[in-house]
């Protein structure tokens, strides 16, 4: 088991899901937070960014229409898929490609702005630390990342059985045979140690006791020789 968690599996889950017009129907609206921050988005001077864990392209279209340079990112075939077929349809120019988040196929400094919405958590904390740290590298130094972690809050912490330190599987997840990484304020803090943490909120999402932690942050400006 302990092999099992440290990989990222859950996509997996959403390979399946995303094939189906009925898996795909809860996740086609852009997300309240990513829509508030986007009208600041322009504002900081952001022109390229990365939807990290793109899904089925809900985030992706939509910032693509608000006129950035988008790239996309999902280790889901089928997600994408479904993705590219709206993209072509509304003749965007999206660069779509398959990846893992611990991975990330773009050179350093790419980005303004790194999205990744209900995505770094799955897996254990190696795999959430070198996400992270795969996210800081393709963001521009002083950018903008917004993104969500699981809370210790959330119910499916305590009904969920642990394989490594802070990391679950099962509960009541959509995709519960896969790992999920969990913190607490301090532990959330200590991760995203290499960025300015500009806005952390706790807050349930789609079910009762699914806490989530909703966070903005910067990538640290380097510093002058």
């Amino acid at each position: 088991m302990t092999k099992h968690a440290g990989m990222s599996t859950a996509y997996l889950d959403w390979e399946v899901r995303w094939r189906s017009e009925e898996g795909r129907a809860d996740w086609l609206e852009p997300e309240a937070d990513v829509r508030n921050l986007s009208a600041h988005l322009h504002h900081a001077g952001v022109r390229k960014v990365l939807d990290l864990g793109c899904g089925v392209g809900r985030h992706t279209l939509y910032l693509a229409a608000l006129g950035f340079a988008v790239s996309a990112l999902d280790a889901s075939e089928s997600g994408l898929a479904h993705a590219r077929e709206i993209t072509d349809q509304l003749k965007c120019q999206i660069d779509f490609r398959v990846g893992s988040m611990t991975d990330l196929p773009y050179e350093d400094n790419s980005f303004d702005y790194v999205l990744a919405w209900n995505v770094i958590y799955h897996g254990d904390g190696a795999v959430v630390r070198r996400s992270i740290g795969e996210i800081a590298r393709v963001l521009k130094p002083g950018r903008i990342y917004q993104g969500t972690m699981l809370s210790k809050r959330n119910i499916n912490y305590r009904l969920g059985r642990e394989i490594a330190a802070n990391t679950l599987i099962g509960g009541n997840t959509s995709d519960k045979e896969h790992p999920h990484y969990y913190c607490n304020a301090r532990e959330l803090v200590a991760l995203f140690e290499g960025f300015e943490l500009i806005s952390v909120i706790e807050r349930e999402q789609r079910k009762p006791g699914s806490y989530h932690w909703h966070l903005v942050a910067e990538s640290v400006e380097e510093l002058a020789d």
